[in-house]
């Protein structure tokens, strides 16, 4: 598929080439491989994997796609900074008059300006720097990254490290104050009193660092009248930063399942521990308690009365559907006491009569699973995690193992028969065994092959014979008679040039010898002679 010569091909092979891209695009057939040895994907479209006439592709590749040609000039160094080339002692003609580098004028001098220049004073001359030109390409010139330090960046973790050591610092030197001022105190009421108040007042202390950052977090700017017209602001995030996100709760693969799409997860992360110090317990548990649950059996009893013909909308009317369904709520809760009295009138109230046996208050249902101390199920059923959308575990027509638990020369197949066939019918071992014999078999004729084109038999030079066949071993020729042949050969050719001389009485006889016949083959025409002409 990824080839660049376009050649001419008949029907019959274009077909071909058709049936096997089908073929690898159903993984009946191994994808193709390039000159590097890796597969190309048959999806790929040809006008992608089609390469140019003029590269003169041989073989299929996908480096036309690639990027071929590079700058040679194009580097990725950057600047220097700070390097010196030559200091010199002495003030040299055409240097800077007041620092004395010969690298810049006194126009373009970064040093401060002296009162008496270099020039004039021979002091303090300051060393040449490194000058350097570098050719960047498109991107290079807008890389704004183009030649950052990153060793720089611990000054800045030095900087944050050194405020959190002042902030606790502060902290304990508050803490050391307030447990003085509690110990001089000598009453023992007002010692507890106060030390409550000095333990909160620590607690403020602390929600009060960096107040400068965290006071105006809900303020917002607005600024009218801008070039573009209507006004700007900026709000900060409110999100609270130390707030884990709940796929990050449980990173077991087997536990509750998170859809990035929808941002859901619908079952709680953490089942196992205290639901005292949980926050989250997964999105069934929000939408099946409190007024979620609420507001959707009203969203449905709305519906269901649109649908009989009353004229009500939940999201045009909502104060009317609310009213309707509470009213709905009281009509259902009487009409199920007067069931219920009904039913108990006529046939009795069985529980207030006697009480239920404590066996029955605590059996155990099917919906309990209970484990042994190796983990291993001894009542219920655990529950069933999917792990794919596809069946797993198909067995189909006889096979023991599924399809592509085989591999072999870039094909899947069965392991139970090693067949590279899809729905093909197990043969098992006896399956292998005749494979391997054919292959056994196969690999023998092509060595045999090889060894007698290794050999090649000597050909015998045959000479042909006057009449068409190979020339018997005890053939002699008589040289007079063929001498005579030659020249009577001769004249029958000047006759035929000259058809003057051709008698009106011809013979004809049908008894050739074979030196005539070798006369007629030595003075015969050989069109393919090259000389033929100047014969």
């Amino acid at each position: 598929m990824a080839t660049a010569s376009v050649a001419f091909k008949s029907r019959e092979d274009h077909r071909k080439q058709i049936e096997l891209e089908e073929a690898r695009k159903a993984g009946l057939a191994p994808a193709e491989v390039d000159e590097d040895g890796k597969e190309i994907n048959p999806h790929i479209p040809q006008y992608m994997s089609s390469a140019p006439w003029y590269l003169n592709s041989e073989k299929p590749s996908l480096k036309h796609q690639r990027k071929w040609k590079s700058d040679p000039n194009y580097t990725k160094s950057w600047y220097d900074r700070g390097a010196k080339i030559y200091q010199a002692e002495k003030y040299r003609k055409g240097a800077c008059q007041n620092c004395g580098a010969m690298t810049h004028t006194a126009k373009a001098c970064m040093d401060r300006p002296r009162k008496i220049g270099a020039k004039y004073t021979n002091k303090n001359i300051a060393p040449d720097e490194k000058i350097e030109s570098f050719e960047l390409d498109y991107d290079g010139k807008r890389d704004r990254w183009n030649g950052y330090d990153p060793s720089t960046y611990h000054r800045v973790v030095d900087l944050y490290e050194a405020k959190e050591d002042a902030r606790k610092k502060y902290l304990k030197e508050q803490q050391i104050k307030k447990l003085e001022e509690k110990n001089n105190n000598q009453e023992g009421d007002d010692a507890a009193s106060d030390g409550e108040e000095d333990d909160d007042d620590l607690r403020v202390d602390e929600a009060k660092v960096d107040e400068s950052r965290q006071m105006d977090f809900a303020k917002v700017e607005k600024r009218v009248r801008t070039t573009g017209g209507g006004s700007t602001g900026t709000v900060r995030n409110l999100r609270i930063r130390e707030d884990t996100a709940k796929y990050l709760l449980n990173l077991d693969i087997n536990s509750a399942h998170y859809d990035p799409k929808t941002r859901s997860m619908r079952e709680d992360p953490l089942p196992d521990a205290d639901p005292n110090d949980k926050f989250y317990l997964g999105d069934n548990q929000y939408r099946n308690s409190g007024q979620a649950l609420e507001f959707k059996q009203m969203n449905i009893h709305s519906w269901e009365a649109f649908d009989k013909g009353q004229d009500m909308h939940m999201q045009a009317a909502p104060s009317q559907a609310e009213l309707l369904y509470k009213n709905f709520k009281v009509a259902k809760d009487k009409l199920k006491t007067h069931t219920k009295d009904t039913i108990m009138e006529k046939y009795g109230n069985a529980s207030t009569e006697d009480e239920i046996p404590m066996e029955l208050l605590l059996g155990q249902s099917e919906r309990q699973v209970e484990y042994d101390r190796a983990g291993r199920i001894i009542k219920g059923q655990e529950v069933i995690l999917p792990k794919s959308k596809y069946e797993e575990d198909v067995l189909a027509n006889n096979h023991t193992t599924v399809w592509g638990s085989w591999w072999r020369d870039h094909k899947w197949g069965y392991r139970c028969c090693q067949q590279t066939i899809r729905n093909s019918y197990c043969t098992g071992s006896a399956g292998i065994e005749a494979a391997e014999a054919s292959l056994d078999l196969m690999k023998a004729n092509i060595a045999r092959k090889e060894a007698c084109e290794d050999s090649p038999k000597k050909v015998e030079e045959k000479k042909m014979a006057a009449w068409g066949t190979d020339v018997p071993e005890d053939l002699e020729l008589n040289e007079e008679a063929l001498a005579n042949a030659l020249k009577k050969e001769d004249e029958r050719k000047r006759e035929e040039k000259d058809e003057r001389k051709r008698k009106y009485n011809v013979k004809y006889t049908n008894d050739v010898t074979p030196e005539e016949m070798e006369a007629y083959r030595m003075k015969r025409v050989h069109h393919e002679d090259p000389m033929k002409d100047f014969m």
